[in-house]
C-alpha cells in the first residue's frame, strides 16, 4: 500500500506534454487498411492475369484453334518456353551481379550434382507438361492439373513431420492431400480413356501430363530437406544444406543455365517431331504478332509483379489476407473467367436458333466452333472464347458422367493444394522478415505462379505442443551525452526514457525481445572548487530535479482522484574516480545511470564521453565477465561463440541531451539491425524543433536531406552519416578492428581536429563503412531534437559540420578500392555518385554566383559577362573580410547580405514565373529546371503526408539559397581553423574569479581560506572504499569562490576602507559557521522528493576506471607550446584548403566567363517553342559547360527521386507490419494522460542471429488491431 503524500495540500501539478502528438497514427492505420486491401486485390489480379495469359498461350498452341493457324503454332510454343525460362534469366542476371559484387564460394561436387539433378528433373518435367502435354488437353484440366504439382511436397511433408518425432498437427492433411492428388489423376485418366480406349496418341499425352506434373513437384525439395537435416542425424543432409547456403550464388548461376538449356532442347526437339517448321516464326502476320506479344507480355510482367507483391504481403504481416486467400481464389477465378464465357456463348447460340432440342454441345462444336472460318480481322475476344470451347469439344459436355469426372478431378486437385499448404495458415511470420527466410527458393515459376508461391513458402514442422527456442534477447543501452542543455531540453529526453521504461518493463516483463539500460554522460558537471567544497553545477542539479519530477509524474500517472500518491523510492549516489554517479531505478524496474564527469579527473567533450561509454559498456560490462569465466577454466571455444552472440545482440542507442523520441521509434530501429546481420548502424528521421526563420529553414533542409539524399544513399549504397542524436549501433560493429580503438585516438594533427572532433558521428560511420559494415536509414523511426534558433548559432554549427563532412567524404573517396571490396553495399558506381555530390558541393559558391548573374541579366537586361562580374564582387569582398574580421562580425555581415540576397531571389523567382507567362513557354532551361524541381518536391511531399506542411517552409528555403550555399560556405571554410564547439557555450558563472582580478586578501584571510578549502577537500574526498575519490593532478584551473563577495566600492577614505574590511570579516565569519559539504551531501540535502543513499563502486570496477583514465581519458594538459603549434598548423591547413577550394570555384567562373565572352563560338543554339510546340522564331543560347552541370544535377536528383519512391514503399511495408504485430495496452476507464497512443512491442527476427550467408542487398529496400494470436516463440500467426 502506498504511503500518504508528503504534502496533501499540494495536489496541483504542472505536467509536461508526454503524449505522442507528432506521429499521425490514425492516418497510418487508415493507410494500413487501404494498403492491405489494395495488396490483396493486386496479388489476386496479377495471379489471375498471369495464369489466364499462360492458359491462352496453351490454347493457341492447341491443334484446331483458329486464332492462330496450325502452321503458326511454333510461335505459341516459343512463348510458352519464354514463360518457363523468364524467371531463370532474371535469377541468372542477379546471381552474376552478386557474384561479381561480392565473394562467392564454389560448391562441392556432391552438392553441385545433387542440385543440378533436381533442376534437370524439374525443368524437364515443366517443359514436357506445358509444351508437349497440356496443348492436347481441355481447358478445365489445364487449369486444375497444375494444382497436382504438390504431390512430392505432400509426400515430403509427411516424411518431415515423421522425422520430427513429435505429435504432428498437420500429418493428416498432408496424407489427405497426397490421396486427393492420386484421385484427381485417376479420374483424369478414366475420363480420357473412356472417350477412346484405342487412341494411343491421346494416351501418350495423358501419360506425359501425369509424369510431367510429378517431375515438376520436385521443384521445392529444398523446403523439406532443410528441416529434415535439422531433425535427423544425417551428416550428408546437414553438409548439403550448409554448402548450398554458402555457395548459393554459383549454384543459382549453374541451375539457371541448365534450366534454360533443358527447356530449349525440349522445345527445339518437339517442334520438328510434330512436323512443324521453325521458319514460320520469321513471317508471322502483324495481327497474330500483336495478339501473341500482348499475351506473353501480360504473362511475363504479371508473374514478376505477382511475386513481388506476394512477398510484400508476407513482409507486411498479412500472410492470410493478402497472400494465401488471394492465391487460393485465383485458380477458381481463372476457371470462372475461362469457362463462363464458353457457357454464355453456347446459350446465346441456342437462343439464336430458337433452342431446338437437337442443338446440343457436340452439334454446337461441329457447327459454330470447328466449322467457322478463320477471322483475319475484327474482335479477338470471341475468337479466343471459341478456341477455348474447342478444347472442350473432345468431351461430351451433355453427359453427366463426363461432367462428373471432369469436376471430380478438378475439385480433387484444388483441395489437394489447399491441404498441402494448410500449414501456411498457422505459420509464424515476423515483422519485415528476410526474403530468404520467407521463401526457400529465389525462383518463381511463371506458368503456375500461385502454386509456386504457396509451395515455396517456408515449411515449419507444426506440432500440437509446439515449443521453440526463444530468440536472443537484445540488450539495448541508451547512451546520451549532456553539457549545457536547458531545463526543457533535458525534460524531453528524460520523459522519453521513462516512456520506454513503461513500454518495456523490467519487473513483470510481458515480452523478451529486448531489455534496456539508460546512461547519461554529463560533461563538465562540477563547478570550480570553492571554500565549501566541489559541487554540481546548475545544469547537473537541474537534471536531478527533472528526474525526481518525471519520476513522480510517471509513478502517479494512472492515479485516480482520491488515490494516495506513491512516493519516490530511495535512489543511489556514488563517488567515482571520474566524478560521480547517480543510479535511478525507474517505476518499472529499468535503470537510468547518470555519470557526472569532472573535467579535472577525466577528459571532457562529446567524443570522449562516447569513448567513455563504449569502453565501459562494451569493454567492462560485456567482455570482463567472459574473461573471468575463462580464468575459471571454462571452454574457450564455447566462450568465444557466446561472446560473439552477445556482441551481435547488444545495441547502443546514441542520443543527444535534448532528443525526444517515442518507444515505437526505438523498436523500428531495432528491426533493421535484427533483420540484417551486416547492418552496423541505423538512423531515424530527425525532425528539428524550435521556432523562428532559422528553424523553418532547417526544417525544410532536414526534410529534403532525409527525403532524397539519405534514401538514395540507403537504396543504392550506404548512409554516410548516422546522426549522433538518434542512431542505433551494433556492439559487434563498434568492437570490430579499426573502429572503437581508432575512434579513441587523440587528435595529434591539424586535420584530426577537423575530421575527428568536429563531426564525431560522421567519423564513426566512416570507420564502420571502411570495415565493411552497412549503415541504413529508417524513415519510419522519428526523433525530435532542438535546432539553433538564431543566425549566429546556426552558422557556428554548420562551421563545424561543413569541413568535417568534406574531410570524411574525401577520406572515403580516397579509399574507394578498399571499401568497394570490403563493403558489399558500396560499389564504385555509388562512389562516383558521391564524387559528383562532393564536386557539386565544392562548386556551390561559384554556382550561386552564376545563378545571381543570370538573375541580374534577366532583370536588368545587362550583358552576361558584366552581370557575372557584379555577382562575384560581393562574395569576393565578404571572403576577404572573413580573413580579417572576428567571427561575430563576419556573421553580422553575412546576416545583412542574406537579407539582400533574399530580396534578389524573390525578384528572380517572380521574374521567371512572369517570363513563362509572357513568352507562353516553359521550354527554357531555367523554366524546365524550376518546374521540374517544384514537381519533384511536391510529389515527394505528397508521399510524406505527415510532413506535407513543410512545403510552406520551402519558400523561405528558396530565398535563403545564396545565404546557405554561398555565405555559409565561405564562413565555414575561412573559419575552419576554429575547432571550438560553437553551440551551447555559456559565459562563466557570475561570481567566478577572473584571472588577474582576484580580490586582495590579508595574510590571515588567505590562511583561513586555504584551511577551509583543505578541510572541505579532505571531507568531500573521504573514500568509502579504497581509491574511491582519488584525484589526479591536472593543470591549474580557474576556481569559483562560493563566498558571496560584496560589491566593491571606490575607496575614498580610511573610514570607508575600514568599513569594507569589517564587512568582509563578518562575511567570512558567517561562512565559517556553515560546515563545508561534500557534493554528495549537498545533493542529498537539495533533493527532498527523491532521497539519495550513498553507495560505493566495487573495487574491480574502480580499478577499471583508473586504468581507462590512464590509457585513454587522462585530462589533457594545458600545454601552451603545443596549443600554439596546433593553432599554427590549423591556420596553415585552413589556408591550403581554402586556396584549393576557392581556386576551383574561380576556375569554374573563369571558364564560364570565357564562354560568355566568346558566346558566338561556344554556345549551343536551340529553337524556342511555345506550349503548342510551335516555333517562336527565337533561339535559346545554352552554355555547354553549364548545360552538362545542370544535366548531371538533374540525373542525380532523378536517382534520388526514384530511390525515394522505392524507399517509401519499403517504409510503408514496415509501418503496416509494425501496426499488425504490436498489441495495444488496455486503457484504464479514465485516463487523463496517455503515455503513448500506440504502445509497441518489438518482435525478434525469425532467423538465427548468425547466418551462413548474409546479403545486405537483400534488404528489399536497397524493404491496432491485434487480430491474430501470438506463437510461443514471439511470432504472430497471420
Amino acid at each position: 500500500m502506498s504511503s500518504p503524500p508528503r504534502r496533501p495540500w499540494d495536489t496541483c501539478r504542472e505536467v509536461p506534454l508526454i503524449e505522442d502528438e507528432q506521429t499521425p497514427w490514425k492516418m497510418i492505420k487508415l493507410l494500413k487498411i487501404i494498403t492491405l486491401f489494395a495488396v490483396a486485390l493486386i496479388v489476386f489480379g496479377l495471379a489471375l492475369c498471369s495464369k489466364t495469359a499462360f492458359l491462352l498461350l496453351i490454347t493457341l498452341s492447341n491443334e484446331g484453334t483458329k486464332t492462330l493457324p496450325d502452321d503458326q503454332k511454333p510461335v505459341a510454343l516459343l512463348c510458352i518456353g519464354c514463360s518457363l525460362v523468364a524467371s531463370s534469366v532474371l535469377l541468372f542476371l542477379k546471381s552474376i551481379w552478386k557474384a561479381c559484387y561480392k565473394t562467392s564460394k564454389m560448391p562441392r561436387k556432391t552438392t553441385t550434382a545433387m542440385v543440378l539433378f533436381f533442376e534437370f528433373v524439374v525443368s524437364l518435367g515443366a517443359a514436357i507438361l506445358t509444351i508437349v502435354a497440356m496443348p492436347h488437353l481441355d481447358i478445365v484440366t489445364n487449369v486444375t492439373i497444375l494444382n497436382g504439382v504438390a504431390i512430392f511436397s505432400a509426400i515430403m511433408q509427411v516424411v518431415t513431420q515423421c522425422t520430427a518425432k513429435e505429435r504432428n498437427r498437420f500429418l493428416l492433411p498432408s496424407i489427405t492431400a497426397f490421396i486427393l492428388i492420386l484421385l484427381g489423376h485417376i479420374l483424369f485418366l478414366v475420363l480420357y480413356i473412356m472417350k477412346n480406349p484405342t487412341d494411343t496418341k491421346m494416351a501418350t499425352w495423358m501419360g506425359l501430363a501425369v509424369v510431367g506434373s510429378f517431375l515438376v513437384s520436385f521443384n521445392w525439395w529444398e523446403n523439406y530437406f532443410r528441416p529434415i537435416s535439422q531433425n535427423s542425424s544425417s551428416v550428408f543432409l546437414a553438409n548439403l544444406c550448409k554448402d548450398m547456403t554458402k555457395s548459393q550464388n554459383m549454384l543459382h548461376i549453374l541451375s539457371s543455365l541448365l534450366r534454360i538449356a533443358v527447356t530449349a532442347c525440349v522445345l527445339g526437339a518437339y517442334v520438328p517431331l510434330s512436323k512443324m517448321d521453325w521458319d514460320i516464326v520469321r513471317s508471322i502476320p502483324s495481327r497474330e504478332t500483336r495478339i501473341i506479344a500482348i499475351i506473353i507480355g501480360v504473362q511475363l510482367v504479371s508473374s514478376a509483379l505477382c511475386h513481388w507483391f506476394a512477398l510484400a504481403a508476407c513482409k507486411m504481416h498479412a500472410l492470410r489476407r493478402c497472400f494465401i486467400l488471394p492465391l487460393y481464389l485465383a485458380s477458381l477465378a481463372v476457371m470462372v473467367l475461362l469457362v463462363v464465357p464458353v457457357i454464355v456463348y453456347y446459350q446465346d447460340y441456342r437462343k439464336s436458333l430458337n433452342g431446338p432440342a437437337s442443338i446440343n454441345f457436340t452439334v454446337y462444336c461441329n457447327t459454330a466452333v470447328d466449322g467457322r472460318n478463320q477471322s483475319v480481322s475484327g474482335n479477338v475476344f470471341p475468337e479466343l472464347v471459341l478456341d477455348v470451347t474447342h478444347t472442350l469439344c473432345f468431351l461430351d459436355m451433355s453427359k453427366i458422367t463426363d461432367i462428373g469426372l471432369l469436376t471430380g478431378s478438378a475439385v480433387s486437385w484444388w483441395l489437394s493444394l489447399v491441404l498441402a499448404t494448410l500449414h501456411l495458415w498457422y505459420l509464424n511470420v515476423y515483422r519485415i522478415q528476410r526474403t530468404q527466410n520467407l521463401f526457400t527458393r529465389r525462383l518463381y515459376e511463371g506458368p503456375f505462379i500461385e502454386q509456386s508461391l504457396l509451395l515455396n513458402t517456408r515449411f515449419d514442422v507444426q506440432t500440437k505442443n509446439k515449443t521453440k527456442t526463444p530468440f536472443e534477447t537484445v540488450m539495448l543501452y541508451l547512451c546520451a551525452t549532456m553539457w549545457h542543455e536547458t531545463y526543457d531540453e533535458m525534460m524531453n529526453i528524460i520523459i522519453s526514457i521513462f516512456r520506454l521504461d513503461k513500454y518495456r518493463p523490467k519487473t513483470e516483463p510481458k515480452f523478451n525481445d529486448f531489455t534496456f539500460e539508460a546512461h547519461i554522460y554529463f560533461d563538465d558537471a562540477f563547478k570550480p572548487e570553492g571554500s565549501r567544497g566541489r559541487h554540481l553545477n546548475e545544469y547537473a542539479v537541474n537534471l536531478v530535479e527533472i528526474l525526481a519530477e518525471v519520476y513522480g509524474i510517471f509513478t502517479n500517472i494512472d492515479s485516480k482522484f482520491f488515490k494516495k500518491q506513491q512516493q519516490i523510492p530511495d535512489q543511489k549516489i556514488i563517488k567515482t574516480p571520474y566524478g560521480g554517479r547517480l543510479v535511478v531505478t525507474m517505476p518499472h524496474g529499468n535503470n537510468i545511470v547518470v555519470h557526472f564527469k569532472d573535467k579535472d579527473l577525466i577528459r571532457h567533450k562529446k567524443r570522449w564521453s562516447q569513448v567513455m561509454y563504449l569502453y565501459y559498456l562494451l569493454g567492462w560490462k560485456l567482455m570482463t565477465k567472459y574473461y573471468g569465466r575463462w580464468q575459471r577454466g571454462e571452454d574457450e571455444s564455447e566462450l568465444k561463440a557466446e561472446v560473439q552472440r552477445e556482441k551481435h545482440n547488444t545495441y547502443l542507442l546514441a542520443l543527444d541531451g535534448d532528443t525526444d523520441f517515442q518507444p515505437a521509434a526505438v523498436t523500428l530501429l531495432i528491426d533493421r539491425l535484427k533483420l540484417y546481420p551486416r547492418v552496423g548502424a541505423a538512423c531515424g528521421r530527425i525532425h528539428p524543433t524550435g521556432s523562428g526563420p532559422a528553424v523553418w529553414f532547417q526544417k525544410f533542409e532536414y526534410a529534403v536531406s532525409h527525403w532524397l539524399q539519405k534514401t538514395a544513399e540507403h537504396v543504392i549504397g550506404c548512409v554516410l552519416c548516422s546522426p549522433g542524436c538518434f542512431s542505433l549501433f551494433r556492439a559487434e560493429a563498434l568492437m570490430d578492428d579499426n573502429v572503437m580503438r581508432r575512434y579513441s585516438t587523440k587528435s595529434m594533427e591539424a586535420s584530426h581536429y577537423i575530421q575527428y572532433d568536429q563531426g564525431e558521428d560522421r567519423w564513426l560511420c566512416t570507420l564502420l563503412l571502411k570495415q565493411g559494415w552497412r549503415v541504413e536509414y529508417n524513415a519510419a523511426s522519428d526523433a525530435y531534437t532542438n535546432a539553433p534558433e538564431d543566425f549566429k548559432e546556426l552558422f557556428n554549427q554548420r562551421r563545424r559540420w561543413g569541413p568535417s563532412t568534406m574531410a570524411n567524404v574525401v577520406d572515403i573517396l580516397g579509399s574507394t578500392s578498399i571499401i568497394s571490396k570490403r563493403n558489399s553495399s558500396m560499389s564504385k558506381l555509388f562512389m562516383f555518385y558521391q564524387l559528383f555530390a562532393i564536386t557539386s558541393a565544392i562548386l556551390g559558391p561559384a554556382t550561386i554566383c552564376l545563378l545571381i548573374a543570370g538573375s541580374l541579366t534577366f532583370i536588368f537586361k545587362m550583358n552576361s559577362s558584366i552581370a557575372l562580374v557584379l555577382a562575384v564582387i560581393p562574395p569576393a569582398i565578404y571572403l576577404g573580410l572573413c580573413f580579417k574580421l572576428k567571427a561575430d562580425t563576419q556573421i553580422t555581415i553575412a546576416a545583412i547580405m542574406s537579407i539582400i540576397y533574399a530580396f534578389l531571389m524573390l525578384v528572380v523567382t517572380m521574374s521567371i514565373i512572369g517570363s513563362m507567362v509572357k513568352d507562353k513557354t516553359i521550354l527554357t532551361p531555367s523554366s524546365i529546371f524550376v518546374i521540374s524541381m517544384a514537381i519533384i518536391y511536391i510529389i515527394t511531399a505528397l508521399l510524406h503526408p505527415q510532413e506535407i506542411q513543410l512545403l510552406f517552409h520551402g519558400f523561405l528555403y528558396i530565398l535563403c539559397i545564396p545565404s546557405a550555399y554561398l555565405l555559409l560556405t565561405i564562413y565555414s571554410m575561412v573559419n575552419m581553423n576554429n575547432v571550438s564547439w560553437g553551440t551551447r557555450e555559456t559565459k562563466p558563472a557570475a561570481g567566478a574569479a577572473q584571472p588577474g582580478a582576484a580580490t586582495p586578501q590579508t595574510t590571515a584571510k588567505t590562511g583561513k581560506s586555504t584551511f577551509e578549502q583543505l578541510f572541505s577537500w579532505i571531507k568531500c574526498c573521504k573514500k568509502p572504499s579504497q581509491g574511491s575519490g582519488e584525484r589526479q593532478p591536472v593543470a591549474s584551473q580557474e576556481r569559483e569562490s562560493l563566498i558571496p563577495q560584496p560589491e566593491r566600492q571606490p575607496q575614498n577614505s580610511i573610514v570607508e576602507d575600514k568599513r569594507i574590511q569589517q564587512e568582509e570579516q563578518r562575511q567570512v565569519e558567517r561562512v565559517l559557521e556553515v560546515p563545508p559539504q561534500c557534493w554528495v551531501t549537498h545533493l542529498q540535502n537539495m533533493s527532498s522528493d527523491m532521497q539519495l543513499q550513498e553507495d560505493s563502486l566495487e573495487q574491480r570496477e574502480e580499478e577499471f576506471w583508473k586504468e581507462l583514465q590512464q590509457k585513454y581519458l587522462q585530462p589533457l594538459v594545458n600545454d601552451k607550446e603545443r596549443q600554439n603549434k596546433i593553432a599554427s598548423d590549423l591556420l596553415d591547413l585552413r589556408n591550403r584548403i581554402n586556396f584549393a577550394f576557392f581556386i576551383l570555384n574561380a576556375l569554374w567562373l573563369v571558364a564560364t566567363f570565357t564562354l560568355q565572352t566568346f558566346e558566338a563560338n561556344f554556345t549551343i543554339m536551340v529553337p524556342m517553342v511555345d506550349l503548342n510546340l510551335q516555333d517562336t522564331g527565337r533561339d535559346l543560347t545554352i552554355d555547354p559547360i553549364g548545360f552538362m552541370f545542370i544535366l548531371g544535377f538533374a540525373v542525380s536528383v532523378m536517382i534520388q527521386f526514384l530511390a525515394m519512391i522505392y524507399h517509401r514503399i519499403c517504409t510503408l511495408i514496415h509501418y503496416v507490419a509494425f501496426l499488425d504485430t504490436e498489441p495495444k495496452e488496455q486503457k484504464p476507464k479514465k485516463e487523463n494522460l496517455q503515455l503513448k497512443k500506440v504502445d509497441t512491442v518489438s518482435q525478434a527476427d525469425s532467423t538465427s542471429t548468425f547466418q551462413e550467408e548474409s546479403d545486405p542487398e537483400d534488404s528489399d529496400d536497397e524493404f491496432s488491431l491485434n487480430w491474430y494470436p501470438r506463437g510461443h516463440d514471439g511470432g504472430t500467426l497471420v
